[in-house]
């Protein structure tokens, strides 16, 4: 990814030099786990030790492989240029390239995977406090873009913590699924490495060992990691919606905080846009984009080809670097989002009292009038509301069919607004304990 939208910390995880360095580290403990079992002599994995605190120098493994045409013997061929040629005789004794490759990938998802739940874990944060904090703050609830019934801020707020706790853990089954290593060699049937040493590898790396590998770890698992991935994209582009439309000039209930000296436009200096969010609907889309290719490279020929390999060597570092991003800027709107209940009351009354419609068609159904005239009693006097500005308590007070069925009393106790709020702190118990 662009500098523009990555963190150090991921980036960090993808370099070079963090690659090189768990290729090492493979091959280190794999040559002492053969040490161990008498295939190889003890000095010479003691030998490989010696590039412990060595940089690897990746220019020149680079140049290497512009000759051999093969990353993992150029990185052998270094590191044999670094202990000597003779020490390094049995370093990759037993296995092939995809032991090194598939092991290592799935070493820096599972870095990758604990940075995005700590970055989840500091979103849930934020959402939470900013539930509790508007828990009671009334704001019209919306279906097809339509004011629909009362409800609060902090529901809003609580309904994303919910979403966002859901990917959670998806996002830690993710980890666990993929936290397996392959060292079997060819095919993967262990036939000139013992399985002892893939377990002493994985077991220094924290990972599992694979239960059955082919030449390859099974795609199947990262196709699931990918997919958590673009499950979590959808939702911050879910949150980022709702605060866009919060945002819109004739609706601002919300905004995104504008800093002292911030531009929203180079043409238009009144302007303050949602700038960010508008950004993270975007950077879901590319989080989302590397669900398909993960889920293609579930089939691959027989015990293995590399179809699959191009297509991580992108998704695996930019997906993640971009879902990082996304994470800690939607964080960081959700912590400073600007709040306007004094608009919500008023988007909220904009068509007096229409929104406790159903309120007084369930009244009169319990008085005794039937389903189908109820609701044509409440129709027609909600669409004077919507077509000539009527309020629409009013209009059903005048209505003799109306109040035949109910009393003035009881027409006026349904515009109670805090009836649709009676259950606020049940629902806030379900979600937060």
């Amino acid at each position: 990814m662009i500098p523009r939208y990555s963190r150090p910390d991921m980036v960090a995880i993808w370099s070079p030099e963090t690659k090189f360095r768990i290729w090492y580290e493979i091959e280190a403990h794999a040559c002492d786990a053969q040490a161990e079992l008498g295939v190889i002599p003890k000095a010479n994995a003691e030998a490989v030790w010696k590039a412990r605190d060595v940089e690897f120098d990746v220019a020149r493994i680079d140049e290497i492989e512009a000759v051999t045409k093969h990353d993992v013997i150029a990185f052998l061929t270094h590191l044999a240029e670094i202990i000597g040629n003779d020490e390094a005789r049995f370093v990759h004794q037993g296995m092939t390239s995809s032991d090194v490759l598939d092991t290592t990938f799935n070493v820096q998802l599972v870095r990758a995977a604990d940075l995005l739940l700590a970055d989840m874990d500091k979103l849930l944060e934020a959402l939470k406090r900013r539930a509790f904090e508007h828990k009671d703050t009334v704001r019209i609830g919306r279906s097809h873009g339509i004011h629909a019934e009362p409800t609060t801020m902090g529901l809003t707020f609580a309904r994303f913590y919910a979403e966002m706790d859901r990917n959670r853990t998806r996002l830690a089954t993710a980890r666990d699924e993929i936290a397996t290593g392959a060292i079997s060699g060819a095919v993967g049937t262990f036939a000139n490495i013992d399985p002892a040493v893939e377990e002493h590898v994985c077991e220094k790396l924290g990972l599992k060992p694979e239960p059955i590998s082919t030449q390859v770890i099974p795609r199947d698992r990262h196709a699931a990691f990918f997919a958590a991935l673009g499950v979590v994209g959808s939702s911050i582009e879910n949150v980022a919606t709702e605060i866009r439309h919060m945002q819109r000039t004739e609706v601002l209930e919300a905004e995104e905080f504008f800093s002292a000296g911030q531009k929203g436009s180079s043409a238009m200096p009144h302007k303050r846009n949602p700038v960010l969010t508008e950004n993270l609907t975007g950077l879901a889309r590319l989080v989302r984009m590397a669900v398909v290719p993960a889920m293609e490279n579930v089939a691959l020929w027989h015990e293995r080809d590399i179809s699959h390999s191009s297509v991580e060597r992108n998704i695996g570092p930019d997906t993640t670097i971009t879902l990082d991003f996304a994470l800690g800027r939607l964080t960081q709107v959700i912590d400073k989002l600007v709040i306007y209940p004094d608009n919500m009351l008023a988007n909220m009354n904009k068509f007096k009292g229409l929104v406790m419609s159903q309120r007084v068609l369930l009244a009169l159904t319990q008085a005794g009038v039937s389903r189908e005239d109820s609701y044509r009693l409440v129709q027609r006097n909600a669409m004077k509301v919507w077509e000539k500005g009527a309020d629409f308590k009013t209009e059903l007070l005048a209505d003799p069919e109306v109040t035949a069925a109910l009393s003035p009393e009881e027409i006026e106790e349904k515009f109670d607004l805090g009836y649709h709020t009676k259950h606020v702190d049940t629902i806030f118990k379900r979600v937060f304990g």
